[in-house]
Parts: structure tokens; sequence; C-alpha cells
């Protein structure tokens, strides 16, 4: 927990504070989440560089309670979409309804007006409705009939999916994969992790009460905005933007690969590895905070030939063999 002087310290916009109250987070998560480091990491850095998440796992490893913790360590508004079947459209971003007191229609938001939007399972609807997403991630604004209506800031969706294996999944196009910043792969949980986690329930953890968990908000909109801003002025050299384009130009001659790292790929590497580099406490980046980002900005971006799919290969093995090869500037 902060200290109070160091909580009021976040609420002025200062950077210092704002990096304190955003490490916290981590700490107010752990309190429901046990491990998952990484996938913390991960949901920082995109709040940081107004991405969005994609956090895919087997059912049951809390990617759910993940998500619902970082809403609470949060001032922010959030709200819920159960992905499902016959999810319409209209049902996640609004639609127009008839007042019959006035004679008029008029519009009634759907839950993507808010600050954090968890798309459950989203790979359970068909990509039509999907596909209702892509405004609202790209452009941060939703259309209907003709006007266009600005979402609240910031806004990020954080949408959790089953791997495609899984029946009853409709696997994401690559037009709605590429709008998302970062894909963060939740696996199952450590011997010692899973030991832990059921002594926090036989010790009475309820994953619906987090309140009753001791989960509190420890950053809001402020301390994004200040820390934005300071990742902003981060030093990226020459060097590293070369060694980024680089890494994202191997993608495309890859053999293994049929589809390479478009520059929109290379764009977000580059945004993450800054974000990466604040939080680390350096005001430049260095080459090991391209490589710490690079599978979970990158994975989603490349498609596997067919014939490299069949001999086990995969978008990870892809991208760490091009880390490998691809020179590293001093």
């Amino acid at each position: 927990m902060m200290d109070p002087t160091t909580d009021n310290a976040a609420h002025t916009g200062d950077p210092g504070a704002a990096r304190a109250s955003l490490e916290a987070l981590r700490a107010e998560i752990a309190k429901a989440v046990v491990g998952q480091d990484s996938a913390v990491t991960g949901l920082v850095v995109a709040l940081l560089c107004r991405g969005h998440v994609l956090l895919e796992g087997v059912p049951g490893v809390a990617k759910t309670l993940l998500v619902r913790t970082l809403a609470s360590a949060l001032e922010l508004d959030t709200k819920r979409v159960q992905f499902t079947p016959d999810l319409m459209p209209s049902d996640v971003t609004g639609s127009l309804v008839y007042d019959t007191r006035t004679a008029q229609f008029s519009f009634q938001p759907g839950p993507v007006f808010t600050n954090l939007l968890l798309a459950d399972e989203i790979n359970r609807t068909p990509p039509k409705t999907q596909s209702s997403l892509l405004e609202a991630m790209e452009e941060r604004q939703v259309t209907v009939d003709g006007t266009p209506r600005p979402l609240p800031e910031p806004f990020l969706v954080a949408a959790t999916q089953n791997p495609v294996e899984y029946e009853g999944t409709y696997p994401l196009p690559e037009a709605q994969l590429d709008r998302f910043l970062l894909k963060l792969t939740i696996p199952l949980p450590s011997r010692q992790d899973e030991i832990d986690v059921l002594t926090r329930h036989a010790q009475g953890f309820n994953p619906r009460d987090l309140r009753a968990a001791g989960v509190r908000p420890v950053a809001n909109a402020a301390d994004l905005e200040a820390a934005r801003t300071a990742v902003a002025g981060t030093t990226v050299s020459p060097e590293i933007t070369a060694y980024v384009v680089d890494i994202c130009r191997a993608t495309r001659e890859s053999p293994s690969l049929s589809l390479g790292v478009s520059p929109r790929g290379a764009t977000a590497l580059l945004s993450t590895a800054r974000a990466w580099a604040w939080l680390t406490g350096r005001d430049y980046v260095i080459p090991d905070d391209v490589k710490a980002l690079a599978l979970p900005t990158l994975r989603h971006r490349v498609q596997l030939r067919p014939e490299a799919e069949m001999e086990g290969v995969t978008a990870d093995s892809v991208i760490n063999a091009i880390l490998t090869h691809v020179p590293v500037p001093r």
C-alpha cells in the first residue's frame, strides 16, 4: 500500500508519483491474482500506450479475474460484456431507441462507452459482432445512424479469449487482431502458485468480492495522463529505431511466415518499448526494452505458413529466432 503522502502526490499529475501509483497496481492486483506478473506488466504498458490487450489462455487461469482486479485498482469507469454467439453489434455499441413521449429516436449508449471495457471471451461471438469494436478501438468513437460519438478518455479494451482450437470459438480476423497493441498468453500456474491459490480459497478468498480481498483504487486518470506525457518524452535513438525496423522487416522475409509485421506493428513495438523503459526508471530506450516487448507486441501480427504450422513451428519461436539473428545496436 502506498503511504498517504505518495497517494496525494500522485493525483497532482507529477510523473514520479504517477510511476509510483502505477507500480502500486502490481501490489493491488497481487491481492487477488497469484503470479501472472508479465500479464500485469502488459496491461500497465497498454494503459501507458493508449492500446488494447488480448489475453489468451485456457479456461480457469484467472484471465477475467485479472482484468476485474485491474479495474478495481483504478479509479476509472468499467463495464463488462460477455460475448456469446447471439450477441448483436448494437448490444456493444448502443442503438437508437424510439421514445413514445417525444415521438423521436434517442441514442442509448452501449457498454463500450466506458474507460475500461472487459470483452470477455471475445472469440465466442461471430465476426460480425467482433467487428463492432473496430471503430471504437482504432478511432475511439462509435458511429450510429451516421453520427460519430466520441468515447471517454482514457479508453482501453481488455479482451479475453480461449485458444482457437477450443469448441465454439470464432478466430479473430487479422484486422481485428491488429487493433490489439499486445497479445498476452496466460499460462497454467506453477505448482507453488497453484498451492497459493488453493490456500487463499481455503482461507475464504471470494473472487467475486474484490473489496473484501483488500483491493482498492491506487491510480486514476490524472496519474495516467501524467505518465503518458512522461513516456512521450522518453528518448529513442536512431539506432533503436533502426533496430525495431530491422526486426519487423525480418518477419516479412521469414520463410516460416506468410504474413509479416506491418509498419503499424513496428510503431507499436517502439511505443511499448518506450513505455517499458519509463516504467523501469529510464528516460531512454535500450535494445533490451525492445526484446522484452517483442513477443507480446508482434506474435498476433504474423501468420505462419501451413507447412511450418504442421511442423510444430510457433509465432513465438519464429520471433525469438529473429531476435537472435538481427544485429543488436551498441
